[in-house]
């Protein structure tokens, strides 16, 4: 859709959807009168600018130098400037013999800053799952011009730079615990072939891939939790968490005060811990330890009343039944106080359930004493730590977000939203750590 059908369609919008106090004429009226003064103001100090910077007025005579100086005035150009008014299509802007591209003109730079604060509301409009084609549609409705997706994409890209800043930065400590994960994506890459659009322009023909932005969160003894360091990759290998962990290592990631990593099982990151992490032991995720003894139920010997009511039961009702039951008490072991307690428990768990359900069972047991590791901290910290859940609700707030836009276009988009929707998470939630550099 071009510029001037996303026009149409927005007033069409607002037509069918808004009533407005001013009438159309009236409004209209007002904006070219404020632009007409706006213009005229910014004309006269672009060319007051330009003849501080010279040192001599238009049409002085030089008392040496050449007269085909560049640094010589040369007539004027039209550039387009939008402003809270409105759009200026033809600002006549002064012009020398040579170097117009790389003058930087001060006066536009700050009269341009009151949009900043415009510029930032779209910014956090993106974090919140607007498109761009939706914040075309905001940005018209304050500047009455609608800017194209290469401009409007410029208001993302300016986050890019802090959020470089931010990967690359040394970390100011080092915590204990570090729980990982990853979540999906999908992302356009070139394929190297090119083809010809409608316009007769080459363009690169582009596919897109999954990939997985594998993501570290660090928790302290004091509770204090957040995101240490996110990247792209194509696989959750060995060899790709091997990587993760180096980047980290390398923003001063200090090995020996890990003590712990939570996990969801990805035998990759295991692997990867052993050379990495020396020191840290595996917390396997107790959420995804109970979710996984779901695919194992046989459901042999259902009831098909109610035990207290005598109400007959459906066989699905009677599968939803033993499931919710089963899972309700597999979690209830991780709910107490010491280890001791959790293993009485578990002991008791199987004992009731072993004859009905002994594939499901076996399962739950198998490799379990890794779900007891975080039992080596204090117990305010056992529900932030015995399993991914922190990371997973982010992820969470990512993905409302990633799923209106469906496809990154390139992997910069990806991480640019991870970092705005990171940033507006620990704003929420005021982690004033979060923002602290080695």
């Amino acid at each position: 859709m071009g510029i001037a059908e996303v026009e149409v369609q927005i007033k069409r919008i607002g037509q069918h959807t808004f009533q407005t106090e001013l009438g159309d004429a009236l409004e209209l009226r007002l904006r070219e009168v404020a632009l007409t003064g706006i213009k005229a103001v910014l004309e006269q100090a672009l060319r007051e600018e330009l003849t501080t910077a010279l040192g001599f007025e238009p049409y002085a005579r030089l008392a040496s130098g050449p007269k085909s100086s560049p640094q010589q005035r040369s007539g004027f150009f039209s550039r387009q400037t939008d402003t809270t008014y409105g759009h200026i299509p033809d600002l006549r802007v002064p012009k020398l013999r040579a170097g117009n591209k790389e003058r930087p003109w001060q006066i536009l730079v700050r009269y341009q800053s009151p949009l900043q604060s415009l510029l930032d509301k779209a910014l956090y409009c993106y974090t919140l799952g607007l498109s761009v084609r939706d914040l075309q549609e905001m940005l018209y409705l304050f500047l009455g011009h609608v800017l194209s997706c290469s401009a409007v994409n410029r208001v993302t890209v300016a986050a890019q730079t802090p959020m470089a800043h931010w990967r690359a930065q040394p970390l100011a400590e080092t915590p204990p615990i570090i729980i990982t994960d990853g979540v999906w994506v999908s992302i356009q890459y070139p394929t190297g072939e090119t083809f010809t659009d409608r316009s007769g322009h080459q363009r690169h023909k582009v596919r897109h891939q999954e990939r997985v932005i594998l993501a570290a969160l660090g928790v302290w003894p004091d509770g204090r939790h957040y995101v240490l360091h996110y990247e792209v990759a194509t696989t959750e290998s060995a060899e790709t968490w091997k990587e993760f962990w180096q980047h980290l290592l390398a923003r001063h990631l200090d090995a020996n005060l890990v003590r712990m990593v939570v996990s969801d099982g990805s035998n990759g990151l295991v692997d990867s811990l052993k050379t990495a992490l020396p020191h840290a032991e595996l917390q396997r995720c107790t959420v995804h330890k109970v979710r996984g003894f779901e695919r194992y139920l046989t459901y042999a010997n259902l009831p098909t009343q109610e035990a207290q009511t005598g109400q007959e039961l459906t066989p699905e009702v009677a599968r939803q039944q033993r499931r919710h039951a089963m899972k309700t008490e597999a979690l209830d072991i991780f709910e107490a106080d010491t280890r001791a307690e959790a293993e009485t428990r578990l002991t008791a768990f199987a004992a009731k359930w072993e004859a009905l359900e002994a594939k499901a069972v076996h399962n739950f047991r198998w490799g379990i004493q890794r779900c007891f590791t975080f039992y080596q901290f204090e117990k305010n910290l056992h529900p932030l730590i015995r399993s991914s859940n922190l990371l997973e609700r982010f992820f969470r707030e990512f993905r409302n977000k990633s799923d209106e836009i469906g496809v990154f276009p390139n992997e910069p988009s990806c991480l640019t939203l991870f970092y705005l929707v990171l940033m507006r998470e620990h704003a929420k939630h005021d982690r004033v750590d979060f923002a602290k550099t080695g």
